[in-house]
């Protein structure tokens, strides 16, 4: 347990008997729940913690093997339920943790009741009937800029990946927390979210979800996320007034209301 919690930095706060356990999304850390958290934690019983790489994770643990699929990730998850003996909780993913958190479901599907999307994508890549948001050329282009220069496209991106150019302070924290996380997995896990096709598995997730779509969301368009409300079974979606693909940071008032609302009903 004690190896698992330092693996991950697994924080708890909060004082409820139900617990959310949020997950954060690629090149962040769970201080991207900073703004969100407190509506949260007198009621709830909250878990945080960060992918090994991320935040304050122990990059010993990392496994290029493990890691080279998002079921790795996924059983991290199950990894931290299991040492805190977590069952029935809700979970909220952000961006490619939601794919992560319905893995986790399918495999153990009684330790979440529900599942909560913001800005998910089952499938980053167009087809002829699918439109994820990026051509293969696209993606191609995208991993290598991050080889060739990962700096410039932590600057590149981090404005693009969070709109909202009203905020650029947004922007900044996002590339900061870009450039401090490790590269070299941070590359890896790039390859893996961004080439990973998990549309089959959506009908086998057994719990009820929400997704939360935002408005102009460049990384994960609006055809991702009615995608997942067409195949993921009891799922409800709400299109949110924010812009960018971090609502949680960028409109975090709005995100907990539509969550809070989701719960309550």
């Amino acid at each position: 347990m004690i190896e698992i919690i330092k693996r991950n930095n697994v924080n708890i706060i909060g004082s409820g008997e139900k617990i959310i356990l949020f997950a954060h999304g690629f090149g962040c850390s769970q201080a991207a729940w900073k703004r969100i958290t407190p509506s949260f934690a007198k009621e709830y019983k909250l878990i945080l913690f960060d992918y090994v790489g991320a935040g304050k994770s122990d990059i010993s643990a990392y496994n290029k093997t493990r890691y080279s699929t998002l079921d790795g990730y996924a059983k991290d998850i199950l990894e931290i339920c299991d040492s805190l003996q977590i069952n029935d909780a809700i979970f909220v993913g952000h961006s490619v943790s939601a794919i992560i958190g319905a893995l986790a479901s399918i495999q153990a599907p009684s330790v979440f009741s529900k599942l909560i999307f913001i800005g998910p994508s089952a499938c980053y890549l167009n087809d002829d009937l699918y439109k994820g948001g990026f051509e293969q050329e696209e993606i191609d282009a995208l991993l290598e800029i991050m080889d060739d220069d990962f700096i410039n496209w932590a600057k590149i991106m981090s404005p693009q990946i969070m709109g909202n150019p009203e905020k650029p302070e947004l922007a900044a924290e996002m590339e900061n927390n870009f450039c401090t996380t490790d590269q070299e997995i941070l590359k890896d896990f790039a390859r893996v979210t961004f080439l990973s096709d998990n549309r089959k598995d959506l009908p086998h997730i057994p719990v009820e979800s929400l997704t939360l779509q935002c408005t102009d969301d460049m990384v994960a368009p609006s055809d991702a996320g009615k995608y997942i409300y067409e195949n993921a079974p009891n799922n409800t979606m709400v299109v949110l007034e924010a812009t960018g693909h971090c609502p949680h940071m960028s409109a975090p008032e709005e995100t907990v209301s539509v969550i809070k609302n989701y719960l309550n009903k």
